[in-house]
């Protein structure tokens, strides 16, 4: 897997600042611990290359890579000292030739359609996009993805765990950046179990998990109908039909011939199936891939392999 389907994955890459080196370790295991297995080390202080040289070394599960490099001399500096990846916090060409010329991957950052478009005639297809909260956050990023419907950013600056879902959701968004779940100060404090609290609840957040509607299945038109009828008639919940099913209200769909599941499915909404999936499987739940739909080319649904009391679990894309 490449260093960008880990960020997808993760959907987050905290930006690390490390004033000692001895920090780095606890730092990367505090992070491993709630779930996230990327980390963006930044050239801010002295301590960065060793840093980013002491991650690699005693933690082989954690991707560490190195953030606000700004020039190639410190580009060449992390790439030695172990780093994954590099991020820029703007458009440096000799940086990223240098890292398309090395195999390294690269994000630079990215503001202006011009800057996008000069990303894009060097082959990328992800950028960062930093101040995301000054220059115009999800409304300026919806704008800039429709003349580059090929680029996903990843956007920092005034994400936090509130609003992560609103980014994670969106189909032009690859991943957020952000310091919020590893602070400097916390990091300086020691205060690792924090941290890991921080990023199981960043990623409950980015993930959004949430009941979406009931699927119950019938054996045929007839029987449907009559399960239809019966939902209307008891409680007045208004009937939508569809080719295949009926919805009797927005929670509770009537199958019209059988489907997945003993008796129907339990569909769940999330805020991206790409990083759900990896989630689930952690607490042994694994997709069935052979389920898939895609909506201009994006993940929207997908089923589960195992059933919940006679009911298959479908995964929706909000």
């Amino acid at each position: 897997m490449n260093p960008l389907e880990r960020f997808s994955r993760a959907c987050i890459v905290p930006v690390v600042v490390l004033d000692n080196v001895e920090d780095a370790v606890p730092t990367a295991k505090a992070l491993l611990a709630g779930g996230i297995d990327v980390m963006e080390i930044t050239f801010r202080t002295a301590a960065a290359k060793d840093s980013i040289a002491a991650v690699a070394s005693a933690c082989p599960d954690m991707l560490v890579g190195a953030g606000t490099v700004i020039n190639l001399e410190q580009c060449k500096a992390a790439v030695s000292a172990g780093a994954g990846f590099i991020v820029s916090p703007g458009f440096d060409e000799e940086i990223i030739k240098y890292c398309i010329k090395t195999g390294i991957t690269v994000t630079p950052g990215c503001v202006a359609p011009s800057e996008i478009m000069s990303a894009v005639k060097l082959g990328l297809s992800v950028v960062k996009f930093f101040p995301a909260n000054v220059y115009g956050g999800l409304t300026a990023l919806k704008s800039l993805s429709a003349p580059f419907p090929g680029i996903k950013f990843l956007p920092t600056g005034g994400i936090n765990s509130h609003n992560i879902g609103d980014y994670i959701a969106a189909p032009f968004i690859h991943a957020v950046g952000g310091s919020w779940i590893c602070t400097r100060k916390d990091i300086a404090d020691g205060n690792f179990d924090k941290i890991t609290a921080l990023c199981r609840e960043a990623r409950q957040n980015a993930l959004g998990f949430e009941f979406a509607h009931l699927g119950i299945n019938c054996e045929n038109v007839e029987s449907s109908t009559e399960v239809s009828n019966f939902f209307q008639t008891a409680f007045d919940f208004p009937l939508k039909d569809g080719s295949s099913s009926v919805f009797a209200s927005p929670n509770i769909e009537i199958l019209k011939s059988p489907n997945l599941g003993a008796y129907g499915h339990i569909a769940i909404r999330t805020n991206n199936i790409l990083c759900a999936v990896p989630e689930l499987e952690k607490a042994g739940f694994y997709a069935d891939t052979s389920t898939a739909k895609y909506k201009d080319d994006r993940l929207v649904a997908l089923y589960l392999k195992q059933e919940i009391g006679g009911f298959a679990i479908h995964l929706l894309q909000k």
